[in-house]
């Protein structure tokens, strides 16, 4: 057993939720002033925490991530919470693939120290109205198709920050523009948390694993991976000095005659500031999202 100390034991115990078929060995703090009180005694022990923020619907993707963390800290915090401010009108908030049960139970054997599971109301609490953007970088790419979208990122993971205090925080590269927008707000806010970005964890087709993938048809699951090898084709040519707006319109011609229904975009950007580039660059990523069927995917790949 990781923990060391019998009053951190004794708080964790005092607070770890007995709800039916929840593991008994699994530590859920459902309010802030808990894992507060958790963390001053981690901190008089001089332990390092590392967090992974999650909405839940866990795959081995967010998996890796907590195994990062776990390599890296003394304790790892991962959370558990559907954020309804990152979700705009129209979209899949009421039938988000969460299952908390479901997400505990494959978090048991993963050894983490603290699952943070609060409620709307815990987050956001009735009269909270401060909210953090990032106008430009926020607004491109997806910010161009989904307003507000990374306020809603911005805001919680800040708050989360600020809860937690961690020294490490784990996010995956698939969702890259957040990953950088959650760079610029610690760099900007001056928030003493170190970013660690963590690889894209891919199906052995070369699918982008996404909680959202469960909305995918039998028929889309097999052609769902021609996204990943798109982006990978668009590499090749532009290497090769192929006019890349040629490029861009060959590949989303493929995408739209092999099922994908609509292309949000194709877009070769600056990996640092997400400025789409009109030239090939060493540092650059490309990324895509497009739908299948009713199902948006995103994914990416760095140029280096």
């Amino acid at each position: 057993m990781r923990m060391r100390l019998k009053q951190e034991l004794f708080l964790q115990a005092s607070i770890t939720m007995l709800e039916n078929d929840i593991p008994s060995t699994i530590t859920i703090v459902r309010t802030i002033s808990d894992v507060k009180n958790i963390l001053k005694l981690w901190r008089n022990d001089n332990l390092n925490v590392g967090l992974v923020p999650t909405m839940g619907a866990l795959h081995e993707g967010h998996f890796s991530l907590i195994k990062k963390s776990l390599s890296l800290s003394d304790r790892t915090i991962v959370t558990l919470f559907v954020n309804p401010k990152q979700f705009g009108r129209n979209e899949d908030f009421d039938k988000y693939p969460a299952n908390e049960l479901s997400d505990i139970k494959a978090l048991e054997n993963l050894s983490v120290d603290i699952i943070f599971a609060p409620s709307t109301e815990e987050m956001y609490p009735s009269g909270n109205i401060t909210n953090i953007s990032l106008p430009d970088i926020g607004d491109l790419l997806e910010g161009e198709f989904r307003p507000d979208f990374f306020t809603g990122v911005a805001t919680i993971v800040c708050k989360l920050f600020m809860i937690a205090s961690p020294d490490l925080a784990f996010f995956g590269e698939k969702d890259y523009q957040q990953l950088i927008i959650i760079e610029k707000m610690a760099q900007d806010l001056n928030i003493p948390v170190e970013i660690v970005g963590c690889p894209i964890i891919r199906s052995k087709d070369g699918l982008a694993l996404s909680s959202r993938n469960v909305y995918l048809s039998d028929n889309e699951r097999l052609v769902a991976p021609l996204l990943y090898k798109v982006l990978n084709e668009i590499l090749d040519n532009v290497r090769n000095g192929e006019q890349l707006i040629k490029i861009l319109n060959n590949a989303k011609i493929k995408l739209l005659d092999s099922g994908f229904t609509k292309i949000d975009y194709l877009k070769i950007c600056d990996d640092k500031n997400l400025k789409e580039l009109g030239n090939f660059s060493p540092n650059a990523r490309i990324l895509g999202a497009a739908w299948l069927g009713n199902t948006r995917l995103i994914d990416n790949i760095g140029v280096n």
